[in-house]
């Protein structure tokens, strides 16, 4: 009888602690910084040369993430993944990307985002599906606008204005 009541307290005070756990709200922090995409921090792995759309062009980053505009501002940290041209007219690109922070109160944290990116349009949402560190069991969503895009030299400045829930 006292070995079932010791259980049935153990089972009460897992019950509480998992309760009290899984009723913490969500925190939201909102951050904007410029992705920085020169064709010098990044490249491409492999093309389809039967497109001339660049459908199935594979591309790899490791681009500066800056504070303001300037390429030369306060890097806060590293963008690194992959795109890939997933539209057959290149008008989409399909993003899995870590955002790797390399300054401030999130230095090694990551955000993972991933979606897809109509290159064209001047204002796109992608998922943030995860994250490490601060950011650990993140979601949320970024938006992304293109501030400069210079096509034939593959450069663009990106702003990335994120919402991100995390615990």
């Amino acid at each position: 009888m006292a070995q079932t009541k010791h259980i049935i307290t153990f089972l009460l005070l897992l019950a509480i602690v998992t309760f009290s756990e899984a009723a913490k709200a969500p925190k939201t922090t909102k951050m904007v910084f410029y992705w920085q995409d020169w064709n010098s921090t990044s490249g491409t792995v492999t093309n389809l040369p039967s497109y001339k759309s660049g459908f199935g062009t594979i591309y790899v980053a490791d681009d500066a993430l800056t504070e303001s505009l300037d390429r030369t501002s306060t890097q806060v940290g590293r963008a690194h993944g992959m795109y890939v041209t997933s539209a057959l007219d290149g008008s989409d690109f399909h993003i899995l990307m870590s955002f790797v922070f390399t300054s401030k109160e999130y230095n090694g944290s990551t955000l993972e985002i991933q979606g897809s990116d109509r290159l064209f349009e001047k204002y796109r949402e992608v998922s943030i599906v995860s994250g490490t560190g601060k950011f650990r069991l993140a979601r949320g969503f970024i938006m992304m606008e293109t501030i400069f895009l210079d096509i034939k030299a593959n450069n663009a400045i990106i702003r990335v204005n994120a919402t991100i829930l995390r615990y």
